[in-house]
């Protein structure tokens, strides 16, 4: 369905009990506009229809004053509000970087690691970030069916929380390859999302409404999620467990229904994937040209020779 379209909206939700709103708009400079629009139609289908809860995928809001949110988190958090106001209850689930083959965030990530020799982190992105697994946001979306349905939000994080370099060293630690840190002071952080959308296959729109969010810390204010909305006993993939899964090639012949959902799905947009996968534990490369292969580099000390 459209979700700019009021009437299609309307059936899709017709008979339903809890919708999941999984949309994101980060294409194009009106993508809040978008969003509102979005937010609004779901929001008075849902009323009209008599869905009991909606259970939003929101983004981590950052303890600062509302009007210092980047634009990409000022709308994730107007979606919330929007939902809402036909007065049926959101439960937001706000998480920061999904780590998971197909993520956008996870992309950039990848990307960035992959085409980047030297990678050059202004100094103003040494901001923390608590990444969470694909797997471990599903199983906390999932968990927003058992609570009360009443408006609230959950802060959803892995176990980890480091700096963003911290998180592109881990991927190329995983990744085998090296990938030498230049801190550099006074880069706008506009440059910067530019120049990253160029470099990745990620939409430059996209990747620039993500860039402007890491001026501030996106860590969970608390972990209540884990109580709540987990089930008991769940563990939480740390960060290099996460990278690990999310880059591990299926064996052969794998049936998709059977694929860890971590790791890369037909399903996946075409501009997301890499050169570089694990088998059998151990990186292997399949750059996509030869361009792709230099910028991968030499292979990181202590890993077995990889071959295509």
């Amino acid at each position: 369905m459209d979700v700019l379209e009021l009437d299609q909206v309307e059936a899709a939700v017709a008979g339903v009990d809890t919708v999941y709103y999984l949309i994101h708009g980060l294409a194009g400079a009106d993508f809040a506009d978008r969003d509102r629009r979005s937010a609004a139609n779901l929001g008075k289908a849902a009323a009209a229809a008599g869905v009991e809860r909606i259970v939003y995928l929101s983004g981590l809001v950052p303890d600062v004053p509302e009007g210092r949110l980047s634009e990409h988190i000022a709308s994730r958090l107007e979606v919330e509000r929007v939902l809402g106001e036909g007065g049926v209850p959101v439960v937001a689930a706000r998480a920061a970087i999904v780590i998971g083959s197909g993520s956008t965030s996870f992309e950039i990530v990848r990307q960035i690691s992959e085409r980047l020799p030297v990678q050059t982190v202004p100094t103003w992105m040494d901001s923390e970030v608590q990444p969470i697994a694909v797997v471990d946001a599903v199983e906390a979306l999932v968990g927003c069916l058992s609570v009360p349905a009443e408006s609230r939000v959950y802060d959803v994080g892995g176990p980890e929380r480091m700096r963003y370099a911290e998180l592109l060293q881990v991927f190329a630690e995983v990744a085998g390859i090296v990938r030498p840190q230049v801190p550099v002071p006074l880069v706008p952080s506009v440059l910067v999302g530019q120049l990253a959308g160029r470099m990745t296959g990620v939409p430059s729109a996209t990747v620039a409404a993500l860039v402007e969010s890491l001026h501030h810390d996106m860590v969970c204010r608390d972990d209540s999620f884990v109580a709540e909305l987990l089930p008991e006993g769940h563990a939480c993939l740390g960060v290099r467990a996460a990278v690990e899964r999310a880059l591990t090639r299926p064996l052969a012949g794998t049936r998709v229904p059977d694929r860890d959902p971590m790791a890369a799905l037909p399903t996946d947009p075409a501009w997301a994937g890499g050169g570089v996968y694990l088998f059998d534990g151990e990186p292997r490369r399949r750059p996509a040209s030869l361009v792709h292969g230099l910028l991968l580099g030499v292979r990181r000390p202590g890993w077995l020779g990889s071959r295509r």
